[in-house]
């Protein structure tokens, strides 16, 4: 493509629009159509693009700010209940499929330095793709999920030396790692990890008390890239970086606000980077070839499927748990693209292997959401298996346990007392506040509350609000508190919703959207107007049945007067109504201190 920046955003945009879709529409899954759009677009395609590489490394900040989201899923304690999956299951997937594909390799007369470097590649997954489809599927969270999450974390990890060790295999001196180099790296990770948490808290609060929600975008996005920017200065993975920042801040008050910042830009990157994968691969090798990648491809798939599944069952997965593991992970991963291009570089690559190797990777990755429709149709209609007699390894659990079914949204003298109730019941909920001082004051005193405006739909999404039952919108503006109310009841519309009144007029315009209003000085008013008839002398008994009976009479007529509030002779006429009813109701008690008999018509 001859024109400039401009009608390159605008071909790739219109692609994505175009393509993402249809295969959404046939259930194929936006990956597949990201791949698809960039196959279409590039040199090999209709050419609108020929430097593919280009777009892929801009694009990669997608899969940065991917795993920097991720990162905000993991506190660091569940990291810590993850340690064996990570470090145990992936180093067995990482060894055992190296091992055998770099056999394999060394069968096809690869030199044993070239077998290990590229079957070590081979054997990383796409955390890109992976994590996608994961998504797609709704399966983040489940047994197969959680453990494929763990193990694309490890290959991340050993990312890092496998890129080190080509230089030293390929025998090119002056790119040796040397101790300043390690001792760099590693001082980098101490700096974040140890100065991360207070550092970014601290920016993030000051931000917050600006009030201006483009600025904290601008610092969200600049803690997510100036931490993977310093990880690479380092010589380690920007994606690690990433990952880095999100867990330090997974326990943050201002996890969801970020996490609804970050989304969208995470979204398109991480579209344009499938574009840019599709764009690169070589049609005109496949072509050529087609046999040879049709069998690398088939090995690659088979291998790594295999491995993967029996490393499911090992760990006590139930076989279709197992089964779907394999289809999710046992594609070759972005990270070989790199590998392949240094390897080439250090000589440990021909052109026409790498051209192979790079066609073989970019099929498995556009080949498998296709491949794992199929395979969770064939599940479908499979007989069911009994479950496992063992129970999964405890370390695959969910450490979120269970999901907060309430959402409290202000944190003022309102939301407070239902928050204080709700912890004194060991009822999980999630709580926001739009006041960063209060957010502050109340974490202080240990109340788990986070930062966000509440009528923003990507915070509540980033808060879990799929999984809320019931909503008690508490904020102290009614005019939030309408907005909220009327957003819930667009996006989440089976839910309870309880809500703060400041007044009658306010609780008729709830009432308006189906919401329960809680006039929030009735019930205080009616226990003094209680004390207050007892300290006259009324006994406590009579005193208690004549405010349940005046509550009784003005929550009927609330509802009537909701029926025509808009009229406001109407209302005017209820209401000298309702003062007539009143003062007929309790006229029989005047006197005797005896409540008056029901009539009965």
């Amino acid at each position: 493509m001859h024109g400039g920046g401009l009608e390159l955003a605008l071909v790739l945009l219109l692609a994505a629009v175009a393509a993402v879709p249809i295969f959404k529409r046939f259930g194929l899954g936006a990956v597949l159509g990201y791949l698809a759009a960039g196959v279409v677009l590039g040199p090999d395609g209709l050419a609108f693009v020929q430097d593919a590489d280009r777009i892929l490394n801009a694009a990669e900040i997608g899969v940065v700010m991917l795993l920097f989201l991720i990162g905000l899923e993991l506190s660091p304690s569940r990291l810590m209940v993850m340690r064996k999956p990570v470090f145990g299951g992936g180093t067995v997937q990482v060894l055992v499929s190296a091992g055998v594909l770099g056999g394999l390799l060394l069968m096809y007369h690869l030199h044993w330095k070239s077998a290990l470097v590229v079957g070590t590649a081979l054997a990383l997954s796409s955390t890109a793709v992976g994590l996608q489809l994961l998504s797609e599927h709704k399966a983040l969270n489940s047994d197969y999920g959680r453990f494929g999450f763990a193990i694309l974390l490890f290959q991340d990890l050993i990312a890092i030396p496998l890129l080190a060790a080509i230089p030293l295999l390929g025998g090119v001196k002056d790119q040796t790692l040397s101790w300043h180099d390690i001792a760099i790296a590693l001082g980098a990770l101490a700096l974040v990890i140890l100065l991360g948490r207070p550092v970014l808290r601290f920016l993030f609060a000051m931000v917050a008390r600006t009030r201006m929600p483009e600025v904290f975008t601008a610092t969200a996005l600049l803690v997510v890239l100036g931490t993977a920017w310093v990880m690479t200065e380092a010589g380690l993975s920007a994606g690690l970086g990433a990952f880095l920042a999100g867990v330090l801040l997974a326990d943050s008050e201002y996890r969801h606000e970020i996490e609804a910042q970050i989304e969208p830009f995470k979204g398109l990157l991480l579209g344009l980077f499938f574009i840019a994968v599709g764009m690169g691969i070589d049609l005109d090798r496949v072509a050529a070839e087609p046999s040879v990648i049709a069998v690398g491809v088939g090995v690659l798939l088979l291998v790594k499927f295999s491995v993967l599944v029996a490393l499911g069952l090992a760990a006590k997965l139930p076989l279709r748990s197992a089964l779907m593991l394999g289809s999710v992970l046992w594609l070759g991963g972005e990270f070989a693209f790199v590998v392949f291009n240094e390897a080439q570089r250090a000589n440990l690559l021909g052109a026409i292997n790498h051209d192979r190797l790079v066609a073989i990777v970019g099929l498995s990755m556009a080949l498998t959401p296709l491949l794992l429709l199929v395979l969770e149709w064939l599940l479908a209609h499979a007989p069911e298996k009994a479950p496992p007699e063992h129970a999964p390894d405890e370390s695959l659990k969910d450490a979120g346990a269970q999901r907060p079914q309430v959402m409290i949204a202000g944190m003022g003298r309102f939301g407070q007392i239902v928050a204080r109730l709700l912890t004194a019941q060991r009822i999980p909920y999630v709580a926001l506040e739009a006041d960063p001082d209060t957010v502050e004051d109340m974490r202080r005193f240990g109340s788990q509350l986070y930062y966000g405006d509440p009528t923003r739909p990507e915070l509540l999404r980033s808060a879990g609000a799929e999984h809320i039952r019931v909503f008690v919108m508490a904020m102290d503006d009614p005019d939030t508190n309408l907005r909220a109310v009327r957003l819930v009841r667009r996006l989440y519309p089976g839910a309870t919703v309880l809500a703060r009144a400041r007044n009658r007029q306010h609780a008729w315009k709830l009432m308006d959207m189906s919401a329960e209003p809680f006039r929030e000085v009735f019930g205080s008013s009616l226990e003094a107007s209680e004390r207050v008839l007892t300290a006259l002398g009324i006994p406590e008994s009579i005193a208690s049945d004549h405010v349940r009976r005046f509550r009784e009479h003005d929550e009927k007529l609330l509802r009537a007067q909701h029926l025509v509030y808009d009229d406001e002779a109407a209302v005017m006429q209820t209401s000298r109504d309702a003062r007539a009813d009143l003062m007929h109701l309790f006229e029989a008690d005047v006197g005797d201190g005896k409540p008056a008999p029901e009539k009965h018509d």
